[in-house]
Order: structure tokens, then sequence, then C-alpha cells
């Protein structure tokens, strides 16, 4: 009996659906949920770039950026995308602008300007071809991300007592950068530099868990805070812009914003 009126029920409720094509919501829709601001995209290099607006000098270069690729090779299969962001380029272009310094101009993506062209030429535009004075590049960027690598170090530990515990892990990887500055007057290679930046996360967590009768009953609790891998990214990118100011161009270097080295390959042959 008690089977009987629960698909009697089953039916009445799929009936109800059927006929509210919006189920429980309002025909005019819902209220977005809006969280957190928009706010500026910045790492703790940003205002090494952004220092460099100060200093004096009027003879700006003219930069493009060409491709700097993601040739790490990793995919996130969990997320069914790449690992790293494919918008390095634009990072790039992004970081020389903020340091005020050089000119920039488009090569990335040449569709709609040589389209303008295009038109100008059939004498379909409002502007004659004759009008378009392009400035050459004096210095063109490129490179790729060429490393991603996960589990430098981890470390944790978790105990259990009779279904009552917790733990914590740590974890570190780096990604990399390799970028060149390429001379367009001769195409020689101007400048290079290649960078890597560690990225930290780590997660606590506690977990409960008996059994009352022929019933599992768990609780769990914790958190994870993770440094930000496309952060990781950014910022070798802008330290690597920075030093191209700083070590191509010779502007002078802000306070705090040297290049951290270390010797941990170099040990290895001294030993």
């Amino acid at each position: 009996m008690k089977v009987r009126k629960a698909i009697v029920l089953a039916g009445a409720m799929v009936g109800l659906a059927a006929c509210q094509s919006t189920g429980p919501y309002p025909s005019e829709g819902v209220s977005p949920i809006f969280s957190f601001p928009v706010t500026s995209n910045e790492t703790p290099y940003t205002q090494c770039l952004t220092a460099l607006q100060k200093v004096g000098g009027k003879n700006k270069p003219v930069f493009s950026v060409g491709e700097v690729a993601d040739k790490t090779g990793q995919i996130n299969y969990d997320d069914n995308g790449h690992a790293l962001t494919q918008g390095v380029s634009e990072m790039v272009i992004s970081a020389l602008y903020k340091s005020g310094k050089v000119r920039l101009v488009e090569r990335l993506d040449l569709r709609i300007p040589l389209a303008e062209m295009k038109l100008a030429e059939q004498r379909k535009l409002a502007r004659n071809i004759d009008e378009y004075k392009l400035p050459a590049s004096d210095f063109i960027v490129v490179g790729a991300l060429t490393e991603l690598n996960y589990n430098i170090t981890s470390g944790g530990a978790q105990l259990f007592i009779e279904g009552i515990g917790g733990g914590a892990r740590t974890v570190v990887i780096n990604v990399a950068l390799d970028m060149r500055v390429i001379n367009a007057r001769n195409f020689s290679v101007a400048y290079s530099t290649s960078l890597q930046k560690q990225i930290y996360g780590y997660e606590v967590e506690a977990n409960i868990f008996r059994f009352f009768g022929d019933r599992l009953v768990e609780f769990d609790a914790g958190q994870i805070q993770n440094e930000p891998l496309q952060l990781g990214v950014r910022s070798v990118v802008e330290m690597g812009v920075y030093q191209v100011m700083t070590d191509f161009l010779g502007l002078p270097v802000s306070g705090g914003c040297n290049l951290v080295r270390t010797d941990h390959m170099a040990n290895y042959l001294n030993k």
C-alpha cells in the first residue's frame, strides 16, 4: 500500500513539473548572485613595473609581442583543458603597457587592421590608404612557458583513532618562463631570460565518522589554501618584462624589485 501511494505521489509531481516548464522559478527569471567586485589584476611585481613610469625619458622604443606559448604539454584532464593559461602573450602586452616606457604596436592579431587597410584600398572607408603610416618595431618579444613541475616537495600527516582524526598536507610546484627579445632590424636575439616561480598550497582537514546501528554518520571539515597557479604565471611574466626594462634597456631598478637569485643547482657541482 505504501509503495502504491509513493508511485501515485511521484506521478503527480512529474505531471506538475510538466505543467510548469520553469519549475519553482518565476517566469521572469531569477536574480543572479553577485559576490565580489571587479578588481585590478596585479601581482607583487606590478608595482615594480608601474614605478618605471616615474623615470624620465621621451624616446621610447617600439615593442611588438609575438607568440609566448604554453609549451609545457600539460593537460588538466579533470577540467578537460590546459593546465596553464593560453593567454601568456596578452599578459606580456599588459606588462609592457604597465611600464609606460615603450610604444606598443599590434602584431599578434592583425586580422582586423589588415581588413581595414584592404577596405581602404578598395575605397570603401572614409580614409585613404596613404593615411596609414605604420611604425616599425624596434624589438619583438617572444617566448614560451617551458616548465610545470608538480609535487617538487610535499608533506603531511594524518591520525585517526576509532573514526576520529584529522590531518594536514602541503605541496610545492613550479612554473617556468623562457622569454627573449629580438632586434627587429637584423633578427638577432638581443636579450634572453629564464625565470621560475614556486607555488605553495596547503590543506587541513578533520574527519569524524561513526557507525550508529546500521548507519554510517560522517562529518568532514577542513580548509584548502592554494596560491593561484595562473597568478604564478603572471608573476614570472611581469618579472621577465621588468628585466627587459632594467637589464636590457638600462632603466634603474627600484628597491625590493631585484630578482631573487638562488644557487640550488650550482651547489651540486661544488659537492
